[in-house]
């Protein structure tokens, strides 16, 4: 197996990368007279995993990689392409937007990707999900708009039957000028989801405030001293940190309403580039990777993923909507 460790941004200035990797002897180019009609048939690219334009698989980025993930990564490699046959190569880049922009310019075939990055790739049509990363037995989770009992407002989400019982436009209509706490400026769950969702339902928030954490964003609702309303993942208001201060906490901050589990964790996702036929063969790579002690050990040191469950695009639909209604630029999201 050959492998190429490098930074992305040599990649990106430079030539393309199935062309810089390109072996063997060059096709001489024939020679025509002026007076020749001949035509010259376009040369037929490279199969993809062939000595002369291996599949790229890339690591997690880093502007500094460890010579762990490293080695990891060429475990994974050497895996993939004993099981497949592919010829594969490793690259690490040295941010995330920079590996999306390589799926969308063809030099990058298999990677892991955060929520917003897989959003950022799929507005480009470059990247197909394959997997889904596996937390406490769950792919996907939900958020939640919380406020102070005593504050004036209708909770629209039934506990007791764990559902929402009206739609989120009518059910955000009393979050008109009132001021929201978030827990930080990228959080899904804590902020770009649930602003997303307001801005669907044309609410305009009198103010923010962004709080140090999930925890702060339940306790600032609490007290009821700094905003009006608050949203976090389910169930913030369980975090042992809470517990000791604010043993009411369950009965005092109430649910508005409940934003179902859309929210993804990182995914592996495969480039639109390669044939179907392809990609199928590599996923059942990745499955049989991950039912081997050192695979599941490298996939943790280079993604970050002791689990994961296949998973199609469709899953991704309403995430997609709600980050895009949210307004926000998506490169600010994304590390």
């Amino acid at each position: 197996m050959k492998k190429i460790l490098f930074v992305f941004s040599i990649i990106i200035f430079g030539c393309s990368f199935p062309i810089g990797l390109t072996f063997g002897t060059p096709t001489p180019t024939p020679t025509l007279t002026e007076t020749s009609s001949t035509t010259q048939t376009p040369l037929t690219p490279p199969e993809y995993g062939s000595e002369q334009n291996p599949l790229i698989l890339a690591l997690g980025p880093s502007p500094r990689p460890s010579d762990e993930a490293i080695k990891a990564g060429e475990t994974i490699a050497a895996f993939i392409q004993s099981q497949t046959g592919y010829q594969v190569v490793t690259v690490i880049p040295t941010s995330e937007q920079m590996l999306v922009e390589s799926f969308d310019k063809g030099n990058a075939h298999i990677g892991s990707l955060s929520p917003y990055g897989y959003v950022l790739a799929r507005d480009t049509n470059s990247v197909t999900a394959i997997f889904a990363k596996v937390r406490e037995g769950k792919t996907f989770y939900g958020a939640q708009i919380i406020a102070n009992r005593d504050q004036d407002f209708t909770p629209y989400f039934d506990e007791a039957r764990g559902e929402n019982i009206i739609d989120p436009a009518t059910a955000f209509k009393q979050l008109n000028d009132k001021k929201a706490c978030w827990s930080d400026e990228i959080s899904p769950s804590g902020y770009v989801v649930p602003l997303g969702l307001l801005n669907q339902a044309e609410v305009k928030i009198r103010g923010e405030a962004f709080l140090d954490g999930q925890p702060s964003v339940v306790r600032a609702v609490y007290v009821d001293d700094i905003c009006d309303f608050g949203a976090t993942f389910v169930d913030a208001r369980t975090s042992p940190t809470l517990e000791a201060d604010y043993g009411d906490v369950m009965d005092k901050v109430i649910v508005i309403w409940r934003i179902p589990e859309i929210i993804p964790y990182e995914n592996i996702s495969i480039s639109t580039a390669l044939p179907i036929e392809m990609r199928r063969v590599i996923q059942r790579a990745f499955i049989d990777l991950m039912l081997t002690p050192e695979g599941k050990t490298a996939l943790q040191t280079v993604y970050g993923i002791d689990q994961m469950q296949i998973v199609e695009d469709t899953a991704y639909a309403e995430f997609i909507t709600y980050v895009k209604a949210s307004g926000l630029d998506l490169l600010d999201l994304i590390q």
